[in-house]
């Protein structure tokens, strides 16, 4: 692979050039990230310190989780440090990679979600089955597959992202370092580019993982208009809202960053935005707030920091006590 002779490095415009909004959108962005980083982080070390939530469902609602911290940091954090540091630069090698982090994180969320609907096809159409289809073998090989074939997705983009030869600008109007915004600069053949980012991006991105979630659904649905008690189909399709309250926040999120036209430019980075930061920040309250497992957890853990509190006051005390008496 040939180094790019004509760009060095690139200049990243940010969200908006106006110098009195910038103090604003730095705080803004930052409350986000920080809202995403304690929400997932919160919702992960809840699934991994509590067992009551060691099932295959919190368990891909872990990597989801590790997912949405992963790339908040890569999707933002050149517009905290350009605020921080004044300067919007980034290297010609740094950006390709956060492209391709982006880009593959982006796929593993979509796949991962995927997991989760099998895993809630066959919690309500094959109840009895559960445990031995969802064991923790076939559970870790489908995280392993999500994480893998996400990652290996867009090497080929990469590849012909850094075969492009010269750039009219190196000026990005965007606040990350995604594909749409370097072909737009690019005055060499994009083609090649055009077309797999319309073909395979489009089918990993929406198509297949749309799909592969529809058909599980349909599933889903016909087996819970098969219960008769309207009590018992209002349970088992609450087990599913909150993986459908994600999957349309998050299709809805791309159908308008990438597969509506739109001629304003701030529009776009308001929708890439949105993808990018308020979805990864919302992901753990929704599965909070619309789950009780999940919130009868928080609460035993809250109650055992309590106990735990309450009585190292009381040995500590106790410990004072005994001391001044000898």
């Amino acid at each position: 692979m040939k180094a790019n002779q004509t760009m060095t490095y690139f200049i990243i415009k940010g969200i908006s050039d106006v110098p009195e909004l910038q103090a604003p959108i730095f705080v803004l962005v930052l409350l986000i990230y920080l809202m995403s980083l304690v929400g997932n982080m919160s919702l992960l070390l809840l699934v991994c310190l509590d067992s009551h939530l060691h099932t295959p469902m919190y368990f891909f609602l872990a990597n989801l989780s590790i997912v949405d911290m992963m790339s908040s940091t890569v999707n933002l954090h050149k517009i905290l440090l350009t605020f921080i540091t004044g300067d919007n630069t980034v290297s010609y090698l740094a950006c390709m990679i956060q492209f391709y982090l982006f880009a593959s994180l982006t796929a593993d969320e979509l796949f991962i979600l995927i997991a989760m609907s099998y895993d809630r096809y066959v919690a309500i159409c094959r109840p009895l089955n559960y445990h031995l289809i969802m064991n923790f073998k076939i559970c870790l090989l489908l995280a392993l597959i999500c994480w893998i074939f996400g990652f290996t997705q867009y090497a080929s983009f990469i590849w012909f992202v850094y075969e492009i030869s010269c750039f009219s600008t190196n000026v990005i109007d965007h606040f990350c370092c995604d594909l749409v915004p370097i072909m737009e600069i690019a005055c060499s053949d994009t083609t090649i580019l055009e077309t797999l980012s319309n073909t395979q991006g489009l089918m990993v991105y929406f198509i297949i993982p749309f799909l592969l979630i529809l058909a599980s659904y349909m599933f889903i649905i016909r087996s819970i208009m098969k219960i008769r008690s309207s009590i018992g189909r209002r349970k088992a399709f609450y087990t599913c809202s909150s993986h459908l309250t994600v999957i349309v926040l998050l299709y809805t999120t791309i159908i308008f960053q990438y597969l509506i036209p739109s001629n304003s430019l701030g529009s776009k980075k308001l929708h890439s935005l949105f993808n990018m930061a308020i979805v990864p920040m919302l992901n753990p309250f929704i599965y909070s707030l619309k789950n009780k497992d999940v919130k009868t957890a928080f609460r035993r853990r809250i109650g055992k920091c309590k106990v735990n509190t309450f009585c190292c006051i009381i040995v500590n005390t106790v410990s004072g006590i005994g001391g001044r008496k000898k």
